[in-house]
């Protein structure tokens, strides 16, 4: 069983490229709001800088590709939110179970968000445009959820396999140290 939890321990750097590159999105859609929403403020007062009519819509849009890949992002951490006010009266079996339970249900989320998303997305997404760019499907505005439900999913992942890493590892201990 080690040895079969050293070969998936070779994917880990996978996750940790996953996990920059969305903090790097996350990074630069920040900057792209701020500049934006920077430049539409200043246009409403100075003369010369512009205020462009796109700027509110692509701010909303960025922001909602922020919330969403973060939340995935707080998943890798476990900086997500997490009810912990009767852990010191419940067994450590019963709290790992409930870890693990919670785990699978955010995993089904996110299988959700990636299905529904993603019949949204192309569905409803697809037929309409921003107000403001008609030439711009309203997909982008839509596209956010289930691109946000593979990081999670990826993320989840994961943390079920850190759960099932320590039971297994607590099962062996002494025995084998990865």
């Amino acid at each position: 069983m080690a040895e079969i939890l050293k070969k998936i321990d070779r994917i880990k750097p996978v996750y940790d490229v996953t996990y920059k590159i969305i903090m790097a999105v996350c990074k630069l859609l920040l900057i792209a709001d701020i500049l934006i929403t920077t430049m539409a403020v200043a246009g409403r007062y100075i003369a010369f800088i512009p205020d462009p009519a796109w700027s509110e819509e692509v701010v909303l849009t960025c922001m909602s590709y922020m919330a969403v890949l973060s939340a995935a992002l707080a998943i890798r951490k476990k900086a997500h939110i997490r009810m912990t006010a009767l852990d010191a009266y419940l067994p450590k079996k019963m709290i790992q179970f409930l870890d693990l339970l919670s785990d699978v249900a955010v995993m089904a989320l996110s299988l959700i968000m990636i299905v529904v998303g993603w019949q949204y997305a192309t569905g409803l997404g697809a037929k309409g445009s921003y107000v403001s760019m008609p030439k711009v499907s309203r997909f982008w505005m839509y596209f956010p959820v289930p691109l946000a439900g593979v990081a999670m999913l990826v993320f989840e992942l994961e943390a079920l396999y850190d759960h099932v890493k320590g039971m297994v590892m607590k099962g062996e201990e002494g025995k084998v140290k990865l």
